[in-house]
């Protein structure tokens, strides 16, 4: 059956857009279309869409607003559509945090094929099962870990559809020291640099987009900036981050697999590797080359993933080690980073 869609942008030409884009697979329907809030309001009690297209910035009551609205009174897939500005760029993260499904850029100027992935991300928002979800706030490390010493485990964490709040549920579980950590999350690259400072002032640790040379350090998180390069880390005397230029893997940039990779080499089983909620399947195999180099391995549950697919196949693979629902994560990276009583 094709995904039932509902269009909601205040620009008859984007809403045009958008419609051509999605009713070009033959797998989605758009059986609507909504210029402001409150026609999208009686739109999706009159419709019963299976996912909403929600553009940021609408007159009356904008996207963020609205959304919050509709993930608090009928929860239902949203795909939010986002200009590249550092505003729209906010409010997109904060939109992601509330419960949206994934979010997609308008295009640019010289765009070849805009909305690109829409369609994708819109069948796969359609199989989802969305759960309303509230922003979090800041919160000082749990009692359970203030006695946290760190060992000399590295952690390296994938994610790409529902990471944003995967992330910052298992983040915010960590102390102010806590291992050195290196993520890749799919994202547009005018998202990741935001997104790091959005998780700098959530959790305890320092929380930095990665820079190339960037020193592994005891209390940092590095974040794979978003689309030109890779993350990968090196140097096994002085372990540093390094962005590499090369064709995406697995059809992304960052790439998890790329990730993951450098880890198994550099740290073996120094390591602790992490899959949570996305699309596809990058990851599933950099997580399985860690898991045979000795490091111990975690992936999200079906139940709590937005999208059962990256950890799914890790699973599938044979590369995790054990499957947790997302609350329990964090601790569970402590529990195996943790410096042992009479080591050094």
């Amino acid at each position: 059956m094709a995904a039932r869609v509902l269009v909601v942008d205040d620009s008859p030409t984007m809403r045009g857009l958008i419609t051509a884009v999605l009713q070009s697979d033959p797998e989605v329907d758009v059986i609507g279309q909504a210029g402001d809030a409150m026609e999208a309001r009686e739109a999706i009690k009159k419709l019963n869409p299976d996912v909403v297209t929600l553009d940021i910035e609408m007159p009356n009551m904008n996207g963020l607003e609205f959304l919050e609205k509709i993930m608090r009174l009928r929860p239902m897939p949203v795909i939010m559509v986002s200009t590249l500005t550092h505003r729209g760029t906010n409010a997109t993260l904060a939109a992601l945090e509330i419960g949206a499904f994934d979010c997609v850029s308008k295009p640019q100027p010289g765009d070849v094929r805009p909305f690109a992935d829409l369609a994708e991300k819109v069948k796969a928002a359609a199989r989802s099962q969305r759960r309303p979800v509230m922003a979090p706030q800041p919160v000082a490390p749990p009692p359970a870990v203030a006695d946290y010493r760190v060992g000399r485990k590295v952690v390296a964490i994938g994610s790409s559809t529902g990471g944003v709040e995967a992330l910052i549920a298992v983040l915010q579980k960590f102390p102010a020291n806590c291992p050195p950590t290196v993520i890749t999350q799919h994202m547009p690259s005018t998202f990741t640099k935001s997104f790091a400072e959005r998780l700098n002032r959530l959790c305890a640790p320092v929380v930095q987009e990665a820079t190339d040379g960037a020193r592994l350090e005891i209390g940092k998180i590095y974040l794979a900036p978003g689309g030109e390069r890779h993350l990968q880390v090196v140097n096994a005397s002085a372990p540093c981050c390094r962005l590499l230029e090369r064709e995406p893997v697995n059809g992304h940039r960052p790439s998890v697999d790329v990730l993951f990779d450098s880890v198994a080499e550099l740290a073996g089983r120094n390591a602790v590797g992490v899959i949570l909620t996305g699309m596809g399947r990058d990851g599933a195999a950099g997580l399985l080359k860690m898991r045979h180099a000795g490091a111990r391995t975690l992936g999200q549950n079906e139940k709590t993933s937005v999208v059962y697919g990256m950890p799914r196949v890790a699973f599938e693979l044979g590369a995790v080690e054990q499957q947790l629902p997302l609350n329990a994560i964090g601790e569970e990276i402590l529990k195996m980073t943790a410096r042992k009583e009479g080591t050094d």
